[in-house]
């Protein structure tokens, strides 16, 4: 192999990784039947004309099994989170008591969980369309090499390099997936 066009795989692995490390962060947004401060994750508060996370807001604390709280810091924010939870999807209530904001988390009825499953598929179908796309980047810089002079057997090895990467990711990906359904089946 000629040292001159050496594909970066590290780089598209560590890309590759972002899209499953992004992927694991969906998966604990997605409530189980057990309470977890890592629900309200991706819900965002309009706080001070800036989107910003609950937890730079308030103290989320999970006091029972059933049950998220928030403590918001400045009473003016207090109904603007109470709104984004709401708006957020997440099928849970807020219930107000001063600046404290109570998640009661119900029980996951049958027909719940099975929507709960297929979001957790968009999720992975999400994370797989990213790792394609960054294969798609690797096989263009093969192309490129291709064209600046790199020799048909260094394009067959690095093209079968990106591709084997590929498919092993995809393949966590669907492990990753079939845990999180199993968990959110399970009664």
């Amino acid at each position: 192999m000629a040292d001159d066009f050496e594909i970066d795989t590290a780089d598209l692995e560590r890309r590759m990784e972002g899209a499953i490390a992004s992927l694991r962060t969906e998966f604990a947004s997605l409530r189980t039947g057990r309470a977890s401060a890592s629900i309200l994750e991706p819900v965002m508060v309009d706080a001070y004309g800036v989107k910003t996370p609950i937890n730079q807001v308030g103290t989320v604390n999970v006091p029972e099994p059933r049950m998220v709280t928030i403590n918001v810091w400045d009473k003016g924010l207090v109904n603007k989170v109470e709104k984004a939870i709401r708006e957020s999807g997440l099928g849970i209530n807020p219930q107000m008591n001063g600046t404290i904001i109570m998640l009661p988390i119900p029980e996951l009825n049958e027909e719940r969980r099975r929507e709960l499953t297929k979001v957790a598929s968009q999720y992975a179908e999400h994370a797989r369309v990213a790792i394609r796309n960054i294969r798609r980047d690797g096989m263009d810089q093969i192309k490129k090499a291709k064209a600046d002079g790199m020799s048909e057997d260094d394009q067959k090895f690095w093209e079968t390099e990106v591709q084997e990467l590929t498919d092993r990711l995809i393949v966590q990906v669907d492990k990753q997936l079939e845990t999180k359904q199993a968990e959110i089946m399970q009664v």
